[in-house]
C-alpha cells in the first residue's frame, strides 16, 4: 500500500534511489577499517555542512532526535545551571520535559501557536545570570522558524551556552554554526538528510567538547564522552544502525556533489516557494509568522485538518503531516524535504483542488 505513496510529511521523507539502494543491501560488519573510514567522512561532511568551527566533533546516536536532545541535556547541563527554554509548540515542550526529568533549573519562554520570537520576549532575561538556552530552531509542530541571529546575539551578550535543535531545519534553512556561536547543534536522519529514521546527530563546538569531557554523567548509552573517544577511531561505543549510517554517507556525498549545503538550501527553498504560490487563493491560512523552508503549516478555513490528512492518504495516495492534541483538527503541515519536485507539488495541489470541487474543503 505504501509503495507508491507521495510523501509530503516532515519525516520520514522520500529518499533518493542511491539511498534506497543501500537499504536493500546486506548490512555489513562494522568493526572494520572500512566502516571507520565511512564514519570519519560522515563527521567531516557534517562539520562542513553545519559550518562548525575548527576543533568541533560529531556524535552519531542510534536513536531518534529526542535521543540526542536528551543526551545533550544530560551531558552539557547540571542542576547548577539556569537554562532558558523557548517553548512555542510540542518540540519546545519536549526540552522543558527533559529539563524536568534531569533536574535542570529552567525557565520557559512560552509562545502562542505560530508566533515568532522577538527581542521583547528575551529582554526580561538580560543580565539575569542564565547559563544555557535550548531552542528548536524550526518548531516543526507549528512551522515557525525562530530568528537564530537574535538568539545568538542575546546568548553572546549574556555568556549563555547555546543548544540548537535543528532537526527539521538543517539543510533547509541557512545555518552557520561558527558565525552564530552555537555550542551544540542536533539533527536527525529522517528529515532533510532523507534517510530512514534511526540516527540522530550531535555537532559539538570545541567548548561543548570540553564541557562534555570534563563531566561524569550517570548514563551508559548516552555518555557523549565515551562516544567522542570511540569516534576518534571512527567507531561508536555500541552497535549502531550500520545500514542507516551508510545511507547517510551516500546522502552527504550526494549533497556535496550537487553543490553543497547552499545548493540544498536553494533547492528546498524553491520547493517551498513553489508550493506556497500554487495554493494561493485556496481556503487555507498559513499559521506561522516566520516560515522555515522545511514546512508549510496550513489551517483549513472550512474543514478539519485531520480529515484532510485522512482523505489525501486514503483516496489520493498522498501523505501530508497531521498534528496531534488540540491542533489535530486545526493545522496540517506540508513538508518540502527529501526527493520531491515541483511536479509533485502540482500533484498535491491538484488533489486539494479536487477535494475543493467535491465540497470537502
Amino acid at each position: 500500500m505504501t509503495k507508491d505513496m507521495l510523501n509530503f510529511t516532515v519525516g520520514p521523507v522520500m529518499s533518493s534511489e542511491a539511498v534506497r539502494a543501500i537499504g536493500q543491501e546486506q548490512v555489513p560488519y562494522f568493526r572494520t577499517a572500512e566502516f571507520s573510514a565511512t564514519m570519519k567522512e560522515n563527521e567531516q561532511l557534517m562539520k562542513k555542512f553545519t559550518k562548525a568551527p575548527e576543533g568541533s566533533r560529531v556524535v552519531f546516536i542510534t536513536g531518534s532526535g529526542t535521543a540526542s536532545m536528551e543526551a545533550t541535556v544530560m551531558n552539557v547541563f547540571t542542576p547548577e545551571d539556569r537554562v532558558l527554554v523557548v517553548n512555542g509548540g510540542s518540540f519546545g515542550h519536549r526540552f522543558v520535559q527533559l529539563c524536568e526529568i534531569h533536574d535542570i533549573p529552567h525557565t520557559e519562554i512560552k509562545l502562542d501557536m505560530g508566533c515568532k520570537l522577538t527581542a521583547e520576549h528575551l529582554s526580561p532575561y538580560e543580565g539575569q545570570h542564565y547559563t544555557g538556552l535550548l531552542v528548536n530552531l524550526d518548531e516543526t509542530s507549528t512551522g515557525v522558524l525562530y530568528d537564530i541571529k537574535l538568539i545568538s546575539d542575546f546568548c553572546h551578550r549574556n555568556g549563555i551556552f547555546l543548544v540548537v535543535d535543528s532537526i527539521s531545519s538543517f539543510l533547509a534553512d541557512p545555518f552557520d554554526m561558527e558565525q552564530l556561536g552555537v555550542d551544540v547543534m542536533i539533527t536527525g536522519s529522517q528529515k532533510a538528510l532523507a534517510c530512514p529514521p534511526g540516527i540522530s546527530v550531535i555537532v559539538l563546538a570545541p567548548n561543548a567538547v570540553e564541557r562534555v569531557c570534563g563531566r561524569e554523567v550517570k548514563t551508559m548509552y548516552f555518555n557523549l564522552k565515551d562516544a567522542l573517544k570511540n569516534g576518534e577511531r571512527g567507531q561508536t561505543p555500541f552497535t549502531p544502525a550500520v545500514g542507516i549510517l551508510r545511507q547517510i554517507n551516500a546522502r552527504l556525498r550526494e549533497i556535496d556533489e550537487a553543490g553543497g549545503v547552499e545548493s540544498e538550501n536553494r533547492r528546498i527553498a524553491h520547493l517551498a516557494a513553489d508550493f506556497r504560490s500554487k495554493i494561493s487563493g485556496m481556503p487555507f491560512t498559513i499559521v506561522s509568522q516566520s516560515l522555515s523552508n522545511a514546512v508549510t503549516p496550513l489551517h483549513p478555513l472550512n474543514a478539519s485538518a485531520y480529515d484532510i490528512f485522512l482523505c489525501l492518504k486514503d483516496e489520493y495516495g498522498i501523505w501530508v503531516c497531521p498534528n496531534g492534541g488540540d491542533m489535530a483538527d486545526k493545522v496540517f503541515r506540508v513538508g518540502h524535504l527529501g526527493a520531491l519536485t515541483t511536479d509533485d507539488n502540482t500533484t498535491l495541489v491538484n488533489a486539494l483542488k479536487d477535494m475543493q470541487r467535491r465540497g470537502l474543503l
